[in-house]
């Protein structure tokens, strides 16, 4: 019996519900949603065999619903065809055409008795849409419950089945969980194609968007609704980080240049060989953390045949079935673990350090590493190479690389000569031999004296080895070879030798060449034929024979007579023309050449900015007329040429023109006979100090005092002049003071009543004369007194002392005042505004201040109180040309009126006292 076509239904695609339909009727059992009441347009797709396809129904179930079941999935069979008369297959459960269950989900199956039903693709029942079959004409219906079929021949017999739905209970062998409450059935209808009811998304995919903030095109979007197109697949993320947690780059920057090194091996089958079955390859995984993707690679072995290299190339390797969809992440990779990639499963053994402290630092605990096995095909042909590599004589090796590259630029050097029997009368020939370490080699060259008419030619003896009893008969070509062939096996047909080593070397040519143990001083070598005779060596010769032969006896071989001493030149006595320079400059030679200054001290001693490098001395008449006795003469030293000029100071009513006394010209020492063979000695500036006597030209002077240039340059260069040397002079005084301690202190006492610590100059003057008793220069007892002198602070205005520091930081552009101040305050802890005069130089110096180093000084001592301590408040601020700004002007004074002083003379020093206790303890040392 046909059934008609249910009323609200037809054979076109579009179908809407009209009056008496069954389909309202069908909503409320199955899909008592909300959303589910209308229908919806084309159906998506039909099989091209006519078959009805399986679609499901993911709606909730309303009443057929229990805790945890989120869907019904409907399975659609169609009827009709030699293909359909089959015994009907078996549910998802095992059931005929019934009833299955997964987690959360009904399937209820559709068909007929005695046909089979047809399963097409299953949608997930956790989908939005909602899809009802269609109904088709069929002559019967059939349901399962309890595994008994009912006849539905009506639609009202829909609905009382699926009343009976709600209330069964669940049968044990339906194969649902335990806490799905629910009925086992089976809905079999003649149903095919599918309407989709009860949709909530029906938006278009927008094909444009951005990606990284780069607006692009998007091409693999779905469908209406977020349905798949034809020929889509379902994508799934590859990032295994939730979305929003990490860092905030983007992977590629955050692991870019990173990767994940992993030592693996595979087996692979080797059917077609008997001598291996299988076949380890071992080879390396990377994996890439920017965009996890993995790369094979596997070394490439010598002679393998294999095609080595890059196994895999480097893209995203999805998971091995059933997770194909998803790709391979960092999480899936350990140690000693297996991975398949394409079917082919890789054993992992070890990776470097760098991906243990990655794989630690995301969580993964590591395996112990695996051993590494050896491919056995591999193992035993190496084994089988080194048995066929290994004669039972072992072949002559030659290697030179180890000694070249050891021994390369040094060379061996020796002095030897060769007795010629052709040319005795000229003596024998000088040579010289050099031994190169790196190959052994010797070449020899020879040493031509002049007038020796031979010619010059590059080598004696090219570079090679040198044999030992050359020279020998001329071998045929090809006698002396490394190698001895012997063809044992004759020639074949095709005219080609077979020929293998002579490891015995039968009948090879030995010959000797000389070795670095063969040459020694006293040794003779043949050098084809001629004897030659080693007797002298270099340094670098005697160390290396010292070092490696442990030879010590370098004791040189003399093979010729030393020549004759060269006569001595007899130089004539000058003769009283010209200079004695250059009177003696055309003894020298038949050509006259003139005489060449020193320009090196010239260079050295010129005058150069303040440093006039002129020595003036204060100097009298050493004379028993009493009209030159008061004569007084300033004479200066010009160090760049050891020249003298004297000059006399005029005086009023002296009777004397003043003036010139001496033009500049180097002055001879005085008791020098004139005519002479040897140079006349001159004046230098180490004859000229303070206290002594000289005679230029016949006048005697001697010598009062210099001026304070002269004083400074001979203490700074006390090296040159030993009476400013104030060690020398202290440690002269010292050795004949050292046992009268007592006497001295008692005396030092006795002159200095009030116990002010200070002398007099004079006095101090007395006491060394009478302690030295005429043992030290007037210049010595300047330097001692300079040395322990109280400077007479007078000679010198501050006002004028600050006027010129002003200058001289202004011209500077020094301004640093404040932080000057700042720093002075900073040590100052106890802030009492005094600081040490060491302290107070130290912070100058660490500024950099640009002041000479004698006038900082006195400007320090200018400030100093009687504890050595300095205000440095009034000190900063009286240098600050800033604020406190210092004019200069003259001041005018009235000229000293003391007979000793000499105007326009060199001064003495000014030291007014001489402080006698650092003197005494440096002496004697500190009084108990």
């Amino acid at each position: 019996m046909a059934l008609p076509l249910l009323p609200g239904f037809s054979r076109r695609r579009n179908v809407s519900a009209g009056p008496g339909s069954i389909l309202p009727a069908l909503l409320p059992a199955l899909l008592p949603c909300p959303g589910a009441a209308g229908p919806r347009g084309p159906c998506p797709r039909r099989s091209r065999a006519g078959r009805g396809r399986q679609v499901e129904a993911p709606a909730p179930l309303g009443a057929l619903s229990s805790p945890g079941l989120s869907g019904v999935r409907v399975l659609c069979g169609r009827t009709g065809g030699a293909e359909d008369k089959a015994a009907p297959r078996a549910g998802l459960d095992g059931t005929p055409g019934g009833v299955s269950s997964q987690k959360g989900r009904l399937d209820i199956g559709m068909g007929c008795p005695g046909k089979r039903p047809f399963y097409d693709s299953v949608i997930d029942t956790r989908q939005v849409d909602t899809k009802l079959p269609r109904y088709r004409q069929h002559e019967t219906a059939w349901t399962y419950v309890d595994s008994q079929p009912h006849s539905l021949k009506q639609p009202e017999d829909f609905i009382s089945s699926l009343e009976w739905f709600r209330n069964a209970t669940v049968h044990p062998d339906t194969g649902f969980e335990q806490d799905i409450n629910g009925a086992a059935a089976v809905l079999k209808v003649g149903i095919t194609d599918g309407y989709w009811i009860g949709e909530e998304k029906f938006h278009r995919s927008q094909i444009c968007g951005y990606l990284n903030n780069v607006p692009m095109m998007f091409h693999d979007k779905p469908g209406i609704g977020g349905e798949l197109l034809p020929g889509q697949t379902l994508k799934v993320t590859n990032s295994v980080f939730p979305e929003g947690i990490g860092s905030s780059p983007p992977s590629w920057i955050a692991f870019d240049k990173q990767v994940l090194c992993f030592d693996a091996y595979f087996e692979e089958e080797v059917p077609e060989k008997n001598q291996e079955l299988y076949r380890i390859r071992h080879c390396k995984i990377y994996f890439y953390p920017e965009d996890d993707t993995i790369q094979v690679t596997e070394p490439v072995v010598k002679n393998s045949g294999l095609n080595q290299g890059t196994l895999v190339r480097r893209h995203q390797i999805p998971l091995p079935p059933p997770h194909e969809d998803q790709f391979y992440t960092m999480y899936d990779f350990n140690i000693n673990t297996e991975i398949t990639l394409y079917g082919r499963k890789y054993k992992i053994i070890d990776c470097d350090e760098y991906t243990k402290n990655f794989l630690r630092k995301i969580g993964i605990r590591l395996n112990p590493p695996a051993s590494r096995p050896d491919d056995p095909y591999t193992t035993e042909r190496e084994q089988r190479h080194l048995a066929s590599t290994n004669p039972f004589h072992p072949y002559e090796r030659f290697d030179t690389l180890k000694q070249f590259l050891e021994f390369d630029g040094q060379v061996l050097g020796f002095s030897c000569v060769w007795n010629d029997p052709e040319s005795q009368l000229t003596g024998p020939r000088e040579l010289v031999l050099r031994y190169y370490l790196s190959d052994d080699t010797i070449d020899i060259r020879e040493v031509l004296p002049r007038n020796s008419g031979r010619d010059v030619v590059p080598f004696f003896l090219k570079r090679d080895k040198l044999p030992k009893n050359a020279p020998t008969p001329p071998y045929h070509p090809g006698t002396i070879t490394n190698y001895t062939l012997l063809n044992v096996l004759g020639k074949p047909e095709r005219n080609k030798g077979y020929y293998i080593r002579d490891v015995l070397q039968t009948g090879a040519v030995h010959r000797e060449f000389y070795k670095d143990s063969d040459l020694k001083i006293g040794a003779v070598i043949n050098v084809w034929g001629r004897q030659i005779l080693l007797c002298d060596c270099d340094e670098f010769t005697k160390e290396h024979y010292r070092k490696k032969y442990g030879i010590v006896d370098f004791t040189p071989i003399q093979y010729k007579t030393p020549p004759p001493p060269k006569p001595e030149k007899i130089i004539p006595p000058y003769n009283g023309f010209g200079s004695e320079e250059d009177s003696l400059s055309s003894c020298r030679g038949v050509v006259v050449k003139a005489l060449h200054k020193d320009y090196r001290q010239f260079l050295e001693k010129d005058r150069y900015g303040m440093d006039s490098n002129v020595l003036r001395y204060a100097a009298k008449l050493v004379t028993d007329s009493a009209i030159d006795k008061d004569r007084k003469f300033i004479i200066s030293f010009f160090l760049s040429d050891d020249t003298l000029s004297i000059f006399e100071y005029a005086e009023r009513n002296s009777g004397i023109a003043g003036g010139k006394f001496l033009e500049r010209s180097r002055i001879k020492k005085p008791g020098q006979k004139l005519f002479k063979s040897e140079p006349s000695e001159y004046y230098k500036a180490q004859d000229l100090f303070v206290g002594a006597r000289v005679c230029f030209h016949g006048h005697k002077f001697l010598l009062v005092d210099a001026d304070e240039y002269t004083f400074n340059y001979m203490e700074k260069n006390a090296n040159e002049f030993p009476m400013a040397d104030f060690c020398v002079v202290f440690n002269k005084l010292k050795s004949m003071t050292e046992s009268r301690a007592k006497e001295i202190r008692k005396t030092f006492a006795i002159t200095d009543p009030e116990h002010t610590s200070v002398i007099g100059y004079d006095t101090f003057r007395n006491w060394v004369v009478s302690v030295a008793g005429g043992g030290f220069s007037e210049h010595e007892i300047m330097t001692l007194g300079r040395h322990y002198g109280m400077r007479d602070e007078s000679q010198t205005d501050l006002h004028f002392l600050l006027s010129v520091a002003q200058d001289k930081l202004k011209k500077n552009t020094f301004e640093n005042f404040e932080q000057l101040n700042a720093v002075f305050l900073y040590n100052d802890r106890e802030k009492c505004g005094l600081l040490p005069y060491e302290t107070c130089r130290t912070i100058f110096k660490s500024f950099k201040f640009p002041l000479p180093d004698d006038l900082l000084e006195t400007l320090l001592t200018r400030f100093e109180d009687n504890q050595k301590q300095v205000d440095y408040r009034k000190f900063v601020h009286a240098l600050n040309w800033r604020e406190n700004q210092v004019h200069v002007f003259e001041v005018i004074k009235e000229p000293p009126k003391r007979e000793d002083i000499w105007n326009q003379l060199p001064r003495s020093p000014p030291v007014t006292g001489i402080g006698y206790p650092p003197l005494l303890d440096d002496l004697f040392g500190k009084e108990e």
